[in-house]
This record gives C-alpha cells, structure tokens and sequence, in this order.
C-alpha cells in the first residue's frame, strides 16, 4: 500500500493537468455559442457558493443560527446595502440567536 502512493500522485498531477490543458488544445476557435457562453460565465460563481453556502450554516452552534445570518446577508445584500452593513448584521443576527439558542438549552 505505502509503495502506491507514488502512483496516486502521478495518477492526480495528470489527471489535473489533463483538466487544465484539454480546453487549451482541443478549443481554438471562439465560443460563440450563447447557451455555452453564459453557462462558462456562471461556473466561477456556483463553484464559490457551492463551497461557500454550507461552511456559512455549519460556522454556527446551531444550522439555525446560520441560515439566519445567511438570509439576512441575502435580504440586506439585494436591497443594496454595502459589504460591511450586510457583515456586520448577519454577525449580529448569528451571535443574537446562538446566544438565545444557547440559553434555551
């Protein structure tokens, strides 16, 4: 098992270098494709919520707690409030309900 371990590592670095080099190559041409263009468009930012939104409700005590601060963010954010405001409030909110999540207990 331990001799393995060398072949993971080859097997991963090419496997990773694969992924990042086969776009390169095989796609000269410009995507003019609107449906493959806009689907590129948005990958980065369901990538970064996909990693982002469940650590947002396990950082608490309590699920509660964080699915609070994050609609609050959420609400604050589409009304247009700045970044700071939206922190500070979802903070406020998540710290308000541990404390009395923790109290009830």
């Amino acid at each position: 098992m331990r001799g393995n371990i060398w072949i993971y590592i080859a097997v991963m670095a090419l496997v990773s270098f694969a992924i990042r080099t086969l776009p390169m190559t095989l796609i000269r041409k410009p995507i003019n494709n609107r449906f493959i263009r806009s689907f590129l468009y948005y990958v980065p930012y369901v990538t970064l919520s996909l990693m982002t939104f469940p650590a947002i409700i396990e950082a608490t005590g309590s699920p509660i707690s964080g699915a609070a601060a994050l609609a609050v963010g959420v609400v604050l954010a589409c009304l247009g409030a700045k970044l700071l405001p939206v922190a500070v409030a979802s903070t406020l909110v998540a710290l308000v309900l541990e404390l009395i999540l923790g109290a009830a207990k």
